[in-house]
């Protein structure tokens, strides 16, 4: 197995395909060790592939399992010394439909991973993170934190709470030398997407694009993770419709909730 030789080190959730293994092959890229976790361990060997060898190491992890993460970063705290620059927490999923549609084990799943992964990921990372001087907790959200977005209610509230969770840890962790960042994107290409509502045969990709909707590239989210990296703001917007989603929110939520409500599906 590689390690850092002395490399900056990042530890990635989701890192098989998405937002996460685009952020990998960046990070790679600057010359950075990379610490590749998943569920899928076919994906994760292939993303070792993509970013090459030398550059990265594999770890299967269930972001639910509390224990598994605490050994995980243990593990690829030994081929790092110690460091931990940065933890992107990025593993995420979603279902898409109307709310009553969702089956009790698919809204646990979203909480699960969404929500308590997060939290365990932020938990487990903190003390290596406190170890790296100038080290960053990165936490990947959704523009559906910034407003609820139908069809996609339980999905919205886990983001929510990611949001919530990285501004209330940026003021915490200000005393331990840890500053957080949250990722907030529009709608990008990634598996998330690949998905339909119950009982239809598209996707939500397609449903998408026919409404009018931009659907982004993984390598703009990648790009946005990059600079918040290195940046000191807490929100980084990923598509210029995220940016436009944050001034209405903030500005016309009324416009937002007339424009929402216009394009959700009769009940």
């Amino acid at each position: 197995m590689s390690s850092a030789e002395g490399r900056k080190a990042v530890f990635i959730t989701g890192a098989a395909s998405g937002i996460g293994l685009a952020s990998a092959k960046r990070f790679a890229a600057e010359g950075w060790f990379v610490g590749l976790s998943d569920i899928d361990a076919v994906g994760l060997k292939a993303a070792l592939v993509a970013i090459g060898p030398a550059n990265g190491a594999i770890f299967k992890l269930d972001v639910r399992d509390r224990a598994a993460w605490t050994a995980a970063l243990a593990d690829f705290a030994q081929l790092t010394d110690g460091r931990l620059d940065v933890m992107l927490n990025n593993a995420g999923v979603a279902k898409f439909g109307p709310f009553e549609s969702h089956a009790d084990a698919d809204v646990d799943l979203q909480l699960d991973i969404n929500v308590k992964g997060v939290i365990s990921g932020a938990r487990a990372a903190l003390p290596w993170l406190k170890a790296t001087p100038g080290s960053r907790l990165i936490n990947i959200s959704s523009c559906a934190g910034l407003y609820g977005s139908p069809s996609l209610a339980v999905y919205s509230a886990t983001k929510f709470a990611v949001r919530g969770l990285s501004e209330a840890l940026d003021i915490e962790w200000k005393a331990h030398g840890v500053s957080v960042a949250c990722v907030m994107p529009w709608f990008i290409e990634t598996p998330i997407l690949a998905v339909g509502a119950p009982g239809s045969n598209q996707n939500m990709a397609d449903t998408l694009r026919e409404g009018g909707l931009p659907v982004y590239p993984v390598e703009d989210a990648a790009e946005v993770v990059w600079r918040a990296v290195h940046g000191k703001d807490l929100h980084y917007f990923v598509g210029k419709r995220a940016k436009q989603m944050r001034f209405a929110s903030s500005h016309m939520p009324g416009a937002v909730r007339k424009q929402l409500r216009s394009r959700s599906p009769p009940t």
